[in-house]
């Protein structure tokens, strides 16, 4: 590109949009806009001459007034102090005010340069220095806007290239890993689910073919698309706007500059974007909103997300639902769900699989072991680091991992879901706590699956997401949690107590002594070796009481599951059992985005792209809507065989089934009465009190105990779990 200014003939200015090597035959330059804009041409008519002349009058302008058409009604009064160049096309302008709250103005326009632009009916513009080449709605509001064009060229924030263009300016992602490894290519109705299997299967270059492919066939690469403002949306008091899609409904105040984006606002789920903010080569969802300075480069929000008070969203894909304030997130593929607030936190070349929340002081990205800045992290659902948590790269987490505010100066792989790590500081060693949430924090892991059950705002669900933390995802890593249990105890037992054991035996051995002497280890120090890339073993705490919980939370996610299919297709367990217990095994699953899928079905959608099978990003995501809709009946035969394992049978009889659903009422009866004793210490302490002059001053702060919303919430799930447990005939 020429860095410099140039002068050609007025006359031309506005015309020429598509440069002659890029126009097809027979097409003029307005070919696509014509496809763009769906009112018919014949809708406009040439101005009359006294309308001209009223015009001119008004201090309006035009290098050729026979380029500038108008659609009756027209008030040539409305037109005040502007310039047109090229075609320009008006809708209809009559004499109204319209509004927005307590915004209102004119329709009509006013102090303005408008560019081979079509303006819809019912249109205000006021104070628009260079509008150009877009397509504006019916009803829409244009105030004060610095510059608002779109170039030939224009992608909307689609990778993809245009006719002609140096594959240099290919706009990627570089998710997960800050050397560029697993970039992507965004495109419209793109979700996190598309960004995963284009991100993770790096190894199947047939796959990675397949998805450039589908990407290509997403955007046109022609020339010559005019940007859009849709019917009902707002843009005021903004700087710099360059080819920007905007959908209905959207409003746009004091932006600083946006440029190569696609809001897919809709009337019912308008995107919101606030003052102060940058925003350049992305992707926003429905429903989403951005204010206070935040900057975002290269990114994509998911649906009914925020980000606010100055973060900074930088080559990462936000899934829906989250909201990240104040913070750096560099390099990330985040499901939906994500919470992250605070100044001083920063997440860095990470896969976060949803429902997560990151604390202040929280440094996560930062350490490599290596020279180069290719390190990852990966982390299941419901991830936690704590207040100035810091990790050193690579690390892996299973779901709901909490992690204790401390400095962790190793590698870590932690495949205990539901754990609590922390730091002994007098050894120097990491310690590990299994199903710490279960036995200990039932409040906010019951809290979790509700707050984000309520949060999600999304009127067009594009994707199902699980928000209940006992699914197949965090039930397979309980069992393999409850092994690795078995595992080190035995360990941990023979080489104290025992001559050297065949490794074969340990396992076995080790849910020997858990189940039937675990008396001879509650006091005995339990260590892993494999979690931490150290010299030191990282010690296992509680690790009897830990394989208890984890048996619980198997049989209450099975029963439950279970009961629930039956209730809904009205058949008796021994019905589905008869039906579907060749099919009941406990196979690998994936949290797809947030959704949850065996993992025999991502084989098979995978196998189908490379066969050529799928042709399209939308049959790709018909296929995600093929698997939710199987989704209840994968799960509860996941969860009859979860039941069959941890029973130890092959086949459940009347019996099995009774002492299971009486073990489960009582399970959630505890989880009740766990729930409303965590809330009830925070109550009980009395440094909570110490702020308040009494008791009724506290309550009418925080609200009482009883009125606790999720405490009557979580009454109300008792009662439903165990009508449903109970109803479920054996035979």
């Amino acid at each position: 590109m020429d860095n410099k200014v140039v002068a050609s003939d007025e006359t031309r200015f506005g015309y020429g949009f598509i440069d002659s090597p890029f126009l097809p035959e027979g097409k003029d330059e307005y070919y696509l806009r014509d496809i763009q804009n769906h009112r018919s041409s014949d809708s406009y008519r040439h101005l009359k001459t006294k309308e001209i002349a009223l015009l001119e009058e008004n201090l309006n302008t035009s290098t050729c007034w026979d380029d500038v058409l108008v659609t009756d009604p027209f008030n040539p009064s409305l037109i005040k102090n502007s310039e047109f160049y090229g075609l320009v096309r008006l809708g209809t302008m009559d004499k109204q005010i319209v509004s927005f709250h307590d915004f209102s103005v004119p329709v009509g326009i006013t102090n303005s340069r408008i560019v081979s632009c079509d303006i819809g009916n019912c249109c205000a513009v006021l104070d628009c220095s260079y509008l150009s080449h877009y397509i504006i709605a019916d009803h829409v509001i244009l105030y004060r806007i610095g510059e608002m064009q779109t170039t030939n060229h224009a992608k909307f924030g689609s990778g993809v290239l245009k006719e002609g263009e140096d594959p240099d300016v290919m706009i990627t992602v570089d998710i997960m890993n800050e050397a560029g490894g697993r970039a992507v290519r965004l495109f419209n109705g793109m979700i996190p689910a598309d960004a995963y299997l284009w991100g993770s299967y790096r190894d199947d270059q047939a796959l990675m073919k397949a998805f450039n492919t589908l990407t290509d066939n997403t955007c046109d690469t022609k020339r010559g698309y005019y940007g859009y403002v849709g019917s009902q949306s707002i843009v005021k008091s903004c700087d710099t706007i360059k080819d920007v899609w905007i959908g209905e409904g959207a409003y746009i105040k004091g932006a600083n500059k946006l440029k190569n984006l696609r809001l897919r606002s809709t009337l019912a789920e308008p995107v919101q974007i606030g003052e102060g903010v940058e925003l350049v080569n992305g992707i926003i969802g429905s429903g989403s909103r951005v204010f206070y300075g935040c900057k975002a480069i290269r990114f994509m929000m998911g649906d009914n997300c925020n980000l606010k008070y100055g973060a900074r969203l930088i080559h990462s894909i936000l899934g829906d639902n989250s909201t990240v304030s104040c913070c750096e997130v560099l390099s990330n593929l985040i499901f939906g769900g994500h919470e992250q607030h605070h100044n001083n936190s920063f997440l860095i070349a990470s896969m976060i699989q949803g429902q997560s929340n990151m604390a202040a002081g929280a440094n996560i990205g930062s350490n490599h072991n290596s020279r180069g800045n290719d390190g990852e992290m990966v982390a299941g659902r419901g991830f936690w680091p704590a207040l100035s948590s810091t990790l050193k790269y690579d690390c892996r987490f299973a779901s709901y991992v909490l992690i204790a505010k401390g400095n962790y100066p190793h590698e870590l792989n932690i495949p205990l879901p539901f754990c609590l790590l922390g730091a002994d500081a007098k050894e120097d060693r990491r310690v590990v706590m299994p199903a710490y949430w279960w036995m200990y924090n039932m409040y906010a892991l019951e809290r979790n699956s509700y707050k984000y059950r309520t949060r999600d705002k999304r009127k067009v669900i594009r994707q199902r997401i699980e928000t209940d933390y006992l699914a197949p995802d965090t039930v397979n890593e309980i069992l393999g949690a409850r092994d690795l249990l078995c595992k080190w105890v035995g360990q941990s037992y023979n080489r104290t107590h025992e001559p050297e054991m065949d490794q074969s035996d340990i396992v076995s051995y080790g849910r020997m002594l858990l189940t039937q002497k675990s008396s001879e280890i509650l006091g005995m120090q339990i260590f892993a070796w494999e979690l931490e890339n150290s010299n030191e073993p990282i010690e296992i705490l509680k690790s009897v009481e830990a394989y208890k919980a984890y048996g619980q939370m198997l049989r209450y996610y099975a029963v439950k599951t279970i009961s629930d299919w039956c209730i809904t297709n009205h058949i008796t367990l021994s019905d589905f059992q008869s039906q579907s217990q060749s099919q009941a095994e406990i196979l690998p699953w994936v949290n797809v985005g947030g959704q949850l899928v065996p993992e025999f079905r991502v084989t098979q959608l995978k196998d189908a792209l490379k066969a050529g099978a799928i042709a399209s990003w939308d049959e790709v995501h018909e296929t995600y809507a093929k698997w939710d809709s199987l989704y209840q009946e994968d799960k509860a035969l996941h969860a009859l065989a979860t039941l069959y394992q941890v029973l130890g049978c092959s086949q459940l009889n009347e019996g099995h089934w009774k002492n299971a659903v009486d073990e489960v009422a009582s399970i959630r009866i505890d989880i009740e009465t766990q729930v409303f004793k965590t809330k009830e210490k925070d109550f009980n302490n009395r440094f909570r009190s110490i702020t308040y002059r009494n008791t009724s001053e506290r309550d009418a702060v925080l609200g009482s105990l009883d009125d606790n919303p999720f405490i009557q919430e979580s009454h109300h799930i008792t009662e439903q779990v165990l009508s449903q447990i109970r109803s479920v005939r054996f035979s």
